[in-house]
């Protein structure tokens, strides 16, 4: 029996990907064997030795301590491309509310004063004060062709504009998704200096915190309007707003409130509505469960942010042994030679690496005495060995 700790409200869909007869979840387990989890801040609390895996709900993993967790050997399963429906739509939607000055004209409008009559002569004497434009024609660039701005960028070119993206790291699968139209950028500059719209669609890593700052702000033609459905950090607040006292960006869009920006006539911030949909919960929970199971069960690996992507088929009858170690030489020959001193046979082995740490699965014929995952466990840099029996 696996025992699943869950924080926040999981979806019921997700949970229900995991057999009652072998795992049970609950908000109150005192030592459980994974931590499902949304948004509580795990830097804030104890995680147990017992955890062997942690999954989290959703695509970015700020809220994990995921340093700490990969020393101890302990893998961090995230749902990439679960909720990117659910931001590309909020995407569209801000730039629809920046186009035509949505939130400014309704909060003119709700705070109209007098007879019906007076309304419509105040209304259609004022309407001019909300004139905006409309995306076909428009240029929108893109930074980050991930999951969500793949989706983004076709459905901007649905809309009959223009697109430009920017992606170094863009995946194979990323960039045959995407629309034929969709242009290839330079540069994270490229893209500000060619678009009326700019997007911003990346993961907050050191790379990525101020990517849009002062500097690149300076690239951008006046009235240019810039939206951020990504992470805060993504972007200098102080130089947005200077941008926008200047009148160098027309408005910006995100999904991130702060005293700095929330009351700016200029800005339009959403209380992180991102991936706040039903579909994109029980997306996100289906997948970080799937994966829960599949590697508290059979030991595979897919998406964890911090170990290699792995699946080695059962073929074998005998037990399975899943090391976690740093990746330096002579470990597969230390494992394999533990095992033939114990007169295990190897019936199947993989191993692959992701910077510095490494992970093996070894399928053996019979079973794994205890003392020999003592010496695995005692060998120099392997952080963690378990056995599948």
């Amino acid at each position: 029996m696996y025992r699943i700790l869950t924080l926040n409200n999981i979806s019921v869909k997700g949970l229900d990907r995991l057999p009652r007869e072998r795992f049970e979840t609950s908000s109150d387990i005192a030592h459980p064997d994974a931590v499902m989890v949304r948004s509580a801040d795990l830097h804030e609390r104890e995680i147990p030795d017992s955890v062997l895996a942690v999954g989290r709900a959703g695509a970015g993993v700020n809220n994990v301590p995921v340093a700490e967790l990969t020393n101890r050997g302990v893998p961090v399963f995230n749902a990439p491309g679960a909720n990117a429906n659910a931001v590309k739509e909020l995407t569209i939607a801000g730039m629809l509310i920046a186009a035509r000055n949505i939130c400014p004209a309704w909060e003119y409008a709700r705070n109209l004063k007098g007879s019906d009559e007076q309304l419509h002569e105040a209304m259609e004497a004022n309407k001019k004060n909300y004139v905006g434009f409309e995306l076909p024609g428009r240029t929108l660039g893109i930074v980050g062709l991930g999951a969500i701005g793949v989706k983004v960028a076709n459905s901007a070119r649905a809309l009959g504009m223009n697109v430009v993206g920017y992606d170094p790291q863009i995946t194979v699968d990323a960039a045959w998704q995407l629309d034929a139209g969709v242009e290839s950028a330079h540069s994270v500059g490229d893209v500000m200096a060619r678009s009326d719209i700019i997007t911003v669609h990346v993961p907050l890593v050191e790379a990525t915190r101020g990517l849009i700052d002062a500097s690149r702000l300076a690239q951008v033609h006046e009235g240019a309007t810039l939206l951020n459905f990504s992470r805060s950090e993504v972007v200098e607040e102080a130089d947005v707003i200077r941008a926008l006292d200047e009148g160098r960006l027309r408005s910006y869009v995100c999904d991130f409130p702060s005293n700095a920006i929330k009351d700016h006539p200029k800005v339009v911030t959403l209380p992180h509505l991102g991936a706040s949909t039903l579909e994109a919960q029980e997306n996100c929970a289906i997948m970080v469960a799937d994966q829960l199971r599949e590697y508290l069960e059979l030991g595979n690996i897919r998406n964890a942010v911090n170990f290699p992507d792995m699946s080695m088929p059962r073929g074998s009858k005998g037990d399975r042994l899943c090391v976690v170690n740093a990746n330096v030489p002579n470990m597969l020959g230390q494992i394999s030679g533990l095992l033939a001193q114990a007169g295990l046979n190897i019936d199947d082995m993989f191993n692959k690496a992701r910077e510095k740490l490494a992970y093996t699965l070894v399928d053996v014929e019979g079973s794994v005495p205890d003392s020999v995952v003592e010496q695995l466990s005692a060998i120099d840099g392997v952080l963690k060995v378990r056995v599948l029996r």
